[in-house]
């Protein structure tokens, strides 16, 4: 962000184990920041499946001033008896739904409500958390179909945001994030598949993420990045 302190930040999807640790790092890397993190559960509401409450939360986030920094930590890989098909044999509708739900719909429309409170006065970032599963170019396992498809969706919808937005505020970045594997409830069934070294806590997805996120500059805008820096091909 070009050493600009952020005085306005939203994060959306703070009770999740990468939202959390946003949240706290945030805390205590940015002390004087008006800090809105929204969720189901917390102090400040949302509920993903209404846009009013959306439009709410972005009224909220913005009433003292336009946003610097704006993480949406919502994403989903299975859920109960929902979980990554192996072969197309395994396809469902209500697979598709409810992934690109969550994976997409959700993060195109706090997207639409967000982007605009965007300042323009400054650099400001909008990061949605994405996957290199979403990249098709990098996809060489196969699988996953609606998790991945849905992740490829959400970085189109990254793409198209960052073109338009680009158009009157040149100064914001909107890029997508791939955390890595997290520790969390969302890898557990996967865990004995990631090799040594490379299964992170939240909090240290979280920090190398902002890493890479002040970083950025607006020639980058529409590009999704790993952990590690790097630009995540699509």
């Amino acid at each position: 962000m070009n050493n600009i302190r952020p005085k306005n930040i939203a994060v959306i999807g703070a009770s999740g184990a990468i939202g959390s640790a946003f949240t706290k790092i945030i805390v205590d890397k940015y002390p004087v920041a008006n800090l809105y993190a929204f969720s189901r559960t917390g102090e400040h509401f949302i509920d993903y499946s209404n846009e009013e409450s959306i439009i709410a939360a972005a009224d909220l986030a913005s009433k003292d001033g336009p946003l610097d920094l704006v993480i949406v930590a919502v994403g989903i890989l299975h859920d109960g008896n929902i979980m990554p098909e192996k072969t197309l044999k395994e396809l469902s509708a209500e697979k598709f739904h409810h992934l690109f739900k969550v994976n997409t719909i959700t993060p195109a429309l706090i997207a639409k409500h967000f982007l605009p409170k965007l300042n323009r006065d400054y650099p400001s970032i909008f990061a949605a958390l994405s996957a290199k599963n979403g990249s098709t170019s990098g996809n060489q396992l196969g699988g996953w179909y609606a998790y991945r498809t849905s992740k490829a969706a959400l970085n189109m919808v990254i793409k198209n945001a960052a073109i338009e937005i680009g158009r009157r505020n040149k100064q914001a970045v909107i890029v997508g994030l791939d955390p890595g594997t997290v520790d969390s409830s969302l890898s557990k069934p996967f865990k004995k598949y990631v090799p040594d070294g490379k299964l992170f806590t939240p909090e240290y997805s979280a920090q190398k993420l902002l890493e890479v996120l002040e970083s950025l500059i607006p020639e980058q805008s529409g590009k999704c990045f790993s952990w590690e820096g790097k630009e995540i091909l699509p």
